[in-house]
């Protein structure tokens, strides 16, 4: 039976990702609206042919240019994270060059930058700012790597630049960015709770090869994830950015800690559209960005 589920997941896996990207490549050519929201029924549909169950704490900060800093496990979070809202995601250069996956990463409008040469800092931020500044959502995962889904690493804070910028609110005043720190955790397996030894059949991190690691999640059958949305939070509220990593970090690890626990949502308050004190801009924060 888990050959013949893997099998059949891996078909309807081809045929639903061959249709977006025939359908979403003409939308971006086009300029079409659709761009904008067949990713996120994309993602919905994968979730649902691989058995993907989400439970959700809290819910997303509505607001223009958002920047969502969540841990990273697998290549499963996106389509989580993407199934709740449209999203975009900051990535590694090196994703853009994989066979498949490159691709799919560029018709979702992903943001690639190249981690390794500091002198590409400033134009990197430039670009998360600018896909800020249209709107959009931007997913972050500030440890800079994956994990084995049973730990949150630590969180960079140079990953977290972007969240110094300046976007226009929807009010039209300038602001800072918002952050908002996220924590997924893969929780589940066939409604069981999925142990320490089971977790990196999903987690995919370290030297692990893609295509048998993906086969092998085909198989094993429905899984649930948690996503605990926390409140929001700007880096004015700190003395620095490298506070603003820790403060996202602890949120978010015990997010995930409790969730695997069996205690979801016990990790502090999840945000639920109450108001927010955000501190305000200074002004020499508008004569930076301006300048």
């Amino acid at each position: 039976m888990r050959i013949i589920r893997g099998v059949g997941i891996a078909i309807g896996f081809l045929i639903l990702t061959a249709w977006f990207v025939i359908f979403q490549t003409m939308a971006l050519k086009f300029n079409w609206a659709m761009r904008d929201w067949l990713p996120i029924q994309f993602a919905r549909a994968l979730c649902r042919l691989m058995g993907v169950r989400i439970e959700t704490y809290g819910r997303p900060y509505k607001e223009r240019g958002v920047l969502l800093a969540a841990n990273h496990t697998s290549y499963f979070d996106m389509p989580v994270l993407a199934a709740v809202i449209p999203v975009s995601f900051v990535a590694k250069s090196e994703v853009a060059t994989w066979p498949f996956f490159g691709p799919l990463s560029k018709l979702v409008r992903t943001v690639f930058v190249d981690r390794e040469r500091r002198s590409k800092a400033g134009e990197q931020r430039d670009r998360i700012r600018e896909r800020l500044e249209e709107g959009g959502t931007i997913v972050l995962f500030p440890e800079g790597t994956s994990s084995d889904g049973n730990r949150v690493l630590t969180f960079k804070s140079s990953l977290l630049g972007s969240a110094e910028a300046m976007v226009r609110g929807t009010d039209g005043q300038m602001r800072r960015v918002v952050v908002q720190p996220v924590s997924v955790a893969y929780t589940r397996l066939h409604g069981m709770p999925m142990g320490r030894e089971l977790r990196p059949f999903f987690a995919w991190y370290g030297d692990m090869d893609l295509v048998p690691h993906l086969w092998e999640a085909f198989c094993l059958g429905p899984i649930d994830v948690m996503v605990h949305y926390h409140p929001p939070m700007t880096v004015d509220q700190f003395p620095s950015r490298k506070e603003l990593a820790v403060a996202c970090e602890k949120l978010v690890a015990e997010g995930v800690a409790h969730a695997l626990a069996g205690r979801p949502g016990a990790a502090g308050p999840a945000y639920e559209d109450e108001p927010i004190d955000l501190p305000p801009v200074p002004e020499n924060g508008l004569q930076a960005s301006a300048a």
